[in-house]
């Protein structure tokens, strides 16, 4: 298949034959193999350069079919409770499994302490309740920290430092805990930030200032220091030579070991759904198309965040002669994907793929109006594809009740 599309989501789609592409079932996820080895390549880099570690954020990507794909790039794992601690220790087993949650539930806990060998804790509260449980374990133990410190605009819902979170321990928050209780210092091995949503390494290095300037003084008797996630390293233009300052710097300065943890650079790029047009309307002067796949459904983020995915072929508006609303066909009146623009306009039974796909959409899909969940596939590098799962009617009603005996 040759494209006339050379943009970064859909380079890894110049080895899929026309053949191979209507083979597919759509709706479909389709990841590519190609282009994760290509992400991890880079992350090996930085850390080979910096002697930081990198671990996969499973919130963002957890097909594990595709986990040995990356095995030899990453770190470790990092999970936001328990089953992603699970998933972690059960598919990479040889590799560090970290663990952030906002609050940990204490009919939980010890199972988790079989999985997680770092735990990082979102309060006081929480680190004085299970720290000296996950100490006595033999695990390393962790703070998050909120430096009050924005630096997105927009995304508000992302924005973990902005006024009244819930998301880490203000400086203030800190000193009075430490006030009622002077041994808690003691249970901490490292301190974890993650403030940051697809932004660049100046983000980070503005980031790391405040937190310098809040907890310096803490700094010096820990053992790591976690970036969280929400770095875009992989996206093309990407400072990484910031970024590799950030982390060499911190290192030399306080004699830690520099985590990051992002999702989306593992994957970036990395994924498709392919999807069919069902239908053609006009609707005043605005043209639409109904595909068979549903942004509230199938691609979450584009109404949550929100934001317009790419397209293959695809241009903004104005940009090409035929401007289509696409939308998905649930009864949700705000299912649509986007306003693009194509050269010719779309019919019925046309392919669609959407990049960048393999990001918080098979990890937060959902059957809302009893939509079936899309099979998800692999591409490897000559491009020959093979299905991983395929779902049906069974999966959208175990989630809702028992069958009866």
């Amino acid at each position: 298949m040759r494209l006339a599309d050379t943009r970064p989501p859909f380079a890894g789609l110049a080895n899929l034959s026309w053949e191979a592409l209507a083979s597919l079932p759509t709706p479909c996820y389709l990841l590519d193999e190609g282009q994760l080895r290509r992400n991890g390549e880079l992350l090996l880099g930085v850390q080979q350069r910096t002697g930081c570690k990198i671990l996969l954020a499973q919130k963002a990507f957890s097909n594990f079919n595709v986990y040995p794909v990356l095995a030899p790039y990453l770190a470790g794992t990092e999970a936001s409770g328990l089953y992603e601690s699970r998933l972690g220790k059960e598919e990479l087993p040889e590799k560090e499994n970290h663990v952030f949650c906002a609050a940990y539930r204490a009919d939980e806990f010890a199972e988790l302490l079989q999985y997680a060998d770092h735990i990082v804790f979102n309060s006081p509260s929480q680190l004085a309740k299970f720290g000296p449980s996950a100490k006595a374990a033999g695990k390393s133990v962790g703070l998050r920290l909120n430096p009050e410190c924005s630096t997105q605009e927009g995304h508000a819902i992302y924005d973990p430092c902005a006024p009244g979170s819930r998301l880490g321990t203000t400086r203030a928050q800190w000193d009075a805990a430490v006030q009622a209780d002077p041994a808690l210092p003691e249970l901490l091995d490292g301190l974890h930030f993650h403030t940051l949503c697809e932004q660049d390494a100046d983000a980070l290095a503005l980031t790391l200032a405040a937190v310098e300037a809040k907890f310096g003084d803490l700094l010096p008797r820990m053992k790591w220091l976690n970036f969280g996630g929400g770095h875009h390293i992989t996206r093309p233009g990407y400072r990484l030579a910031t970024l590799e300052q950030c982390i060499t710097e911190t290192q030399k300065k306080y004699g830690v070991q520099v985590y990051l943890e992002p999702g989306e650079a593992w994957a970036l790029n990395a994924g498709y759904l392919v999807t069919t047009v069902l239908d053609t309307l006009q609707n005043g002067e605005t043209s639409l198309a109904i595909l068979d796949m549903s942004a509230a459904c199938h691609t979450p983020d584009v109404i949550e965040m929100p934001y317009r995915p790419p397209l293959l072929d695809a241009g903004d508006p104005g940009e090409k002669p035929y401007l289509i609303r696409l939308g998905g066909p649930t009864c949700l009146a705000g299912d649509v994907v986007g306003d693009y623009s194509f050269a010719s306009p779309l019919t019925e039974g046309q392919r669609l793929i959407f990049g960048d796909m393999a990001i918080y959409t098979t990890c937060k899909n959902n059957t809302f109006n009893g939509m079936p969940l899309p099979p998800i596939w692999a591409m490897d590098e000559n491009g020959t594809c093979r299905e991983l799962v395929k779902f049906g009617y069974s999966d959208f009603k175990m989630r809702l009740g028992r069958a009866a005996d």
